[in-house]
């Protein structure tokens, strides 16, 4: 074979692995995580109570004097308070769940590119962290003020929200939101994996402002205020995205 027709070098040790060595690797990266999951879970349970009381302050503040939650079924509070530890703990192992995402996808990377592990690690939890705080200090006193004063105006009607489905529909937001914030990782990310390109996400741009719509609709309340305020931040963020991957790409 002539000098200048040599086969690039391929990234990593991912040429090397088969379809079972990569299946075995990603039953290894998912126990772990699920691991730190539940180690986090374990820690958070013994202030489940707390933490409860700490994500319902947005609707407890715009609730009339005097109003407070309720539970309609027995085994509501003690659900919900699991729930409350499911969610923190998944919070305080998220650095854990983003290094074996990264440790599983390592080796398609190029030996350089390996030294990304402590960033990407930091920048996607302090971007998950950001679109969180996002939607628990700005956008949930919006919304539940407005839906609450939409379904009490007449006077007629008190409100009482249940424990549990506050918690549920909380939940839902507040992954929501931090899974936003986190697409200019993900397309730096990708963008280094060479999956993808600055020009192919611009290419997808008039989808991706109507899947805004749409994963707004499908996520939060049926109300416009808690769709745009999940849909502008992702349009936003998309444009971030294709920014990031024109400037990461492989050359």
């Amino acid at each position: 074979m002539p000098v200048d027709e040599q086969p690039a070098a391929q990234p990593g040790l991912a040429a090397d692995m088969g379809l079972v060595e990569h299946l075995e690797e990603l039953r290894r990266r998912l126990l772990r995580a699920l691991l730190a999951w539940l180690a986090g879970f374990a820690l958070c349970y013994h202030w489940a109570q707390e933490l409860f009381v700490w994500f319902s302050a947005p609707v407890l503040q715009v609730l009339p004097p005097g109003s407070s939650m309720v539970f309609v079924q027995a085994t509501e509070p003690f659900f919900t308070y699991l729930k409350a530890a499911a969610l923190a703990g998944f919070l305080v192992a998220l650095p854990i769940l983003l290094y074996q995402l990264w440790a599983f996808v390592a080796p398609a990377l190029y030996p350089g590119e390996k030294r990304f592990a402590v960033p990407f690690v930091l920048s996607g939890c302090l971007c998950f962290g950001a679109g969180t705080w996002f939607g628990f200090q700005l956008v949930f006193p919006l919304i539940f003020q407005f839906l609450i004063q939409f379904g009490t105006d007449s006077g007629q009607i008190q409100a009482m929200l249940s424990m549990g489905a506050y918690l549920s529909l909380a939940s839902r937001l507040l992954l929501a939101f931090g899974l936003v914030f986190e697409m200019p990782i993900l397309s730096f990310f990708l963008a280094r994996l060479g999956l993808i390109t600055g020009a192919r996400l611009a290419s997808w741009r008039r989808h991706a402002f109507v899947a805004a719509f749409i994963i707004g609709a499908m996520l939060t309340p049926p109300d416009v205020i808690s769709q745009l305020a999940l849909a502008v931040p992702f349009i936003l963020l998309y444009e971030v995205s294709i920014l990031v991957a024109r400037l990461s790409s492989r050359r």
